[in-house]
Order: C-alpha cells, then sequence, then structure tokens
C-alpha cells in the first residue's frame, strides 16, 4: 500500500530510571528528560534527528521549571522548536500524543517529542536526612505555552466533606463496585488480590519497575507491618507508588521524515487513532459510582476509529493507579481481565512520575510492539476517574489517516446526580472508604450518601468500633443518619 507521507509514526521511545542512595548525587528532572530524549532518537537509530525538531511537549509536574521543554531543546540542539507545557493531569502523556500526532496528520508538524520526568524518590530521601538535592540554575524564561485545561478535583463543598485526595476517593469506588457484583468483602478482597497479582507478575519482569519483589494475591491484601491498610480495602501494595526517579520521552514523526532519517521499518509504531473525554466534573455528580460511562464512549471511540476491537488487541495498559480504576476500565469496555493489562506492572508497582506515568507506559508499549507485533492499546486517566484519553497502535501501516476524537457531545446527553450538600437526616450508605493511619488503625470513613430524594452529599464517620465494623461487614446500602457537621450515625 501507499503510505501517506503524513502518516505519525513513533520512531523512538525510552525510559530512563534512576536508583541513588545518596540524594546529593541525584540527576535533576530536566537530566532526566534530556537523557530520555537522546535515548529515544538512539532508539530510532537517528541520533542526529533532535536539531530539527518542531515542538517539545512537557508533561507538567511537581518541579518548577516554567518552560522545561526551552531548557530540553536548548541541550540537545532543537533551536528552533516550539515548546508546551501539559496541564496537571494523569491523562495527559496520552491526550498530548493525541494532538501531536493530529498535527503531523494535517500537515502542520514534522516531528515532535513528548517526555515527562520526576526525582521524587530523591526529593523524599533528602527531606528525610535534611539535606538539599541538586538543582537546576534559573532560566528567567517565560511560562510555555499550557497545553489542557488545569483538572480541580473537588468543588469546596466536597472538600470540606472529605472528598479530598485520590488515595481516598478511588477505594471508595472500590467499595460501589463491590456492592454492585453482589460480592461479599472477603470475596472482593480476594479478586482484588488475584487482579493485581497480575500487574505484580509484570513488574517483576520490568527492568523500570520501582517494585519487583514477587506478591501473590493473598500477600497483597493482607495488612502486614510493611503493607498497611491506607483506604480499606487497599493496602499499600494497591496504591499508586510515585516515590520514583524516572522519565520517558517519545518521539513522533511523519512518515516522509522517518523515511528521511532513515529509520529501519521495524522501528516503526504506528498511532492509529485516540480519543478523550470527560466524566462530570465532580465526582458527586456521577450518576454511578461504580461506572465511568465517558471511559466508555471515548474508549470504544478510539477503537471505532483505529477499526480495531478489542478482541484484536495484543497489548494493553489499563490506567493503574488504584484497583478501582481498571476495573471501571475492564467494566466499561467488556475487556476480560484474564489476560494482561498493563505493559508495564502498573502504577502500584513500576510505579510512576506522578501525571507522567502514562508516558512510562507508551514507551513501554513500543518496545513490547517490536518485540511482539499487533496492536496495543493506552488508557491514561486524570482526576476521579475523571478525564479520559485513549491510544491505538499498530505495527502494520494503518489503512486511514490518524484519527483523534473528542467525545464531550455525547457526554452531554448522560444522566448525571443531583448533589444535595445541605442535607441533614436520614440517608442511604451509596459507598465508603475506611481511612487508616500509619500505626494501621482506622481514623475515620469518607461516606456517599444517597437522600430520601436519590441525590448524593458526602459526610464522615469518625466512631472506632463503628470503623471496624465497616471493613468486616457490608455497610453499602444501610441506613444513616448525617448531622449538620456532616458526621454520620450508622
Amino acid at each position: 500500500m501507499n503510505l501517506d507521507p503524513r502518516t505519525p509514526v513513533i520512531v523512538g521511545a525510552a525510559q530512563v530510571t534512576d536508583r541513588v542512595d545518596d540524594p546529593t548525587d541525584a540527576r535533576t528532572p530536566l537530566e532526566l528528560m534530556v537523557d530520555a530524549l537522546e535515548s529515544a532518537a538512539i532508539d530510532g537509530g537517528a541520533p542526529g534527528c533532535l536539531a530539527d525538531l518542531n515542538l517539545l511537549g512537557v508533561s507538567g509536574g511537581l518541579w518548577s521549571y516554567t518552560d522545561p521543554g526551552r531548557q530540553v531543546a536548548d541541550r540537545v540542539g532543537a533551536a528552533d522548536a516550539a515548546t508546551l507545557v501539559t496541564a496537571w493531569s494523569g491523562h495527559s502523556p496520552q491526550f498530548l500524543l493525541n494532538h501531536l500526532a493530529a498535527r503531523i496528520q494535517a500537515g502542520d508538524l514534522e516531528a515532535a517529542a513528548l517526555m515527562g520526568g520526576e526525582v521524587n524518590a530523591s526529593r523524599r530521601r533528602a527531606r528525610r536526612l535534611g539535606v538539599d538535592i541538586r538543582r537546576d540554575a534559573e532560566t528567567g524564561l517565560a511560562p510555555a505555552a499550557q497545553f489542557g485545561e488545569t483538572l480541580v478535583m473537588a468543588t469546596p463543598e466536597e472538600q470540606a466533606r472529605g472528598v479530598d485526595a485520590p488515595v481516598t476517593v478511588y477505594p471508595l469506588l472500590d467499595s460501589a463496585i463491590r456492592h454492585d457484583r453482589g460480592e461479599t468483602i472477603d470475596e472482593h478482597r480476594r479478586r482484588l488480590g488475584d487482579l493485581w497479582a497480575g500487574f505484580n507478575a509484570v513488574a517483576v519482569g520490568n527492568p523500570h519497575a520501582a517494585v519487583r519483589t514477587p506478591m501473590n494475591g493473598e500477600q497483597i491484601t493482607t495488612p502486614t507491618d510493611g503493607n498497611r491498610l491506607v483506604g480499606a480495602p487497599y493496602t499499600v501494595a494497591m496504591n499508586a507508588h510515585n516515590s520514583v526517579d524516572q522519565a520517558s520521552a517519545v518521539l513522533l514523526v511523519s512518515a516522509a521524515r522517518a523515511e528521511a532519517l532513515g529509520v529501519p521499518r521495524d522501528r516503526w509504531v504506528f498511532p492509529v487513532a485516540g480519543s478523550s473525554g470527560l466524566d462530570t466534573v465532580w465526582i458527586s455528580e456521577r450518576w454511578e459510582l461504580h461506572r465511568a460511562p465517558v471511559l466508555r464512549l471515548a474508549g470504544t471511540a478510539a477503537l471505532e476509529a483505529a477499526g480495531i476491537g478489542v478482541g484484536d488487541l495484543a497489548h494493553l495498559d489499563l490506567y493503574s493507579c488504584f484497583p478501582s480504576s481498571v476495573q471501571l476500565s475492564t467494566t466499561e469496555l467488556g475487556i476480560g481481565d484474564d489476560r494482561p493489562l498493563t505493559v508495564t506492572g502498573g502504577l502500584t508497582f513500576a510505579g510512576g512520575p506522578f501525571n507522567n506515568y502514562s508516558g512510562q507506559a507508551v514507551a513501554a508499549l513500543v518496545h513490547r510492539m517490536r518485540d511482539d507485533p499487533g496492536p496495543g492499546f493506552v488508557h491514561a486517566n486524570g482526576g476521579y476517574a475523571t478525564k479520559h484519553a485513549f491510544g491505538v497502535y499498530a505495527t502494520e501501516p494503518p489503512d486511514r489517516p490518524y484519527q483523534s476524537v473528542e467525545v464531550q457531545a455525547g457526554a452531554a446527553d448522560l444522566p448525571t446526580r443531583t448533589v444535595d450538600h445541605g442535607h441533614v437526616g436520614p440517608a442511604t450508605i451509596e459507598a465508603y472508604a475506611v481511612m487508616h493511619g500509619r500505626d494501621g488503625a482506622p481514623t475515620h470513613a469518607l461516606v456517599a450518601l444517597r437522600t430520601p430524594g436519590d441525590a448524593r452529599t458526602w459526610g464522615t464517620i469518625r466512631d472506632t468500633g463503628r470503623l471496624t465494623a465497616m471493613t468486616v461487614e457490608e455497610h453499602v446500602g444501610r441506613p444513616a443518619e448525617l448531622d449538620p457537621d456532616g458526621l454520620v450515625a450508622v
């Protein structure tokens, strides 16, 4: 077939992982990103291609760089490249790749790079030791253009009631999933253990993974001194792990540029289609807490645009900050959990540099697809299963132009839940998460409630006896009483 010269092609991808005992020896995030980008060029067999990049995009991070893309560009000789930085959100790397691929297909760009990186492991170790890590010199650069809208996780009313962090909300979503499936707490825990053991098995074989210790389901879900409960039912081994020094880079060019660079065809991986969508901005408005309907719309749209069915996918990486995120993906898209659902080992075991986890996943997917050709699929997620971006990839040249699909028109037709933050009185428990302190003792529970009018509101349980009971007895569906201060009695 005659390949459109504007077809986007990934020609190089790389991950960089540092494991530094002395944080004063740690490289900076910028140095890791430069290393990843130069390594991606070498991976594509075209180390001299970086000078001709048109655009460098960086996943927003914890660092204070105003224009990290410009600093990277200056170090690799890409003097004429434009730059941008994504908004803070876990869906950003895949969302950015979709944007770059669409611009290459449209002829607006010939060559672009996306990258991201953090040194959170060294930063945290330095804080514990009371030492300073090395930092890049201030540049005085103006802020880079921002790609994507800033993610606001919760309303002031939600925050006041404890809807304040992924570590709290995602286990709450899992209680809603458990109730919908009709599982007991023990059945649910065993199933989550089996699910997460599959991620662990992949991480054990991943040299970049933060945690490569083999663990079975029982070891993952059983609380111990080294694996305490965080937000029941999740132990530490079921929570996202962002204490890493990692970076990644992906080089995306037109087919014409790939040919001109002499990149061997067996290095080419094609982004075939992408999509994005926003579930309800506020989790309070989600119609059902065990579903993510826009995830379904967006994932299905990407597959349809690529002309590839779920059953045709050879490799997947489903966003895995917590088990509930993976379950939402498999449920909404009809993906069986009897197959590998990650190419990295997931955010618990492989770890991830905050917003750039999916950047690491795309880089890992490129190498997996080269070794074992077949269609690949990535889901990236931001917020509370809120912002979704998908990518479909292939090792064979596509028979259609690249498409990036936005599904918000369909999302506008979905039902939303009425919210009543001022409700006082009787209610029914819809979902909950029992949070634990570092000593392993329960501290409080965040509770989603339905009012008699079927609106949603939030409350907190602090009674120690009740908290302990909630970890062994199902409380979803039980009647409760909400007082004006947001405390719940059961």
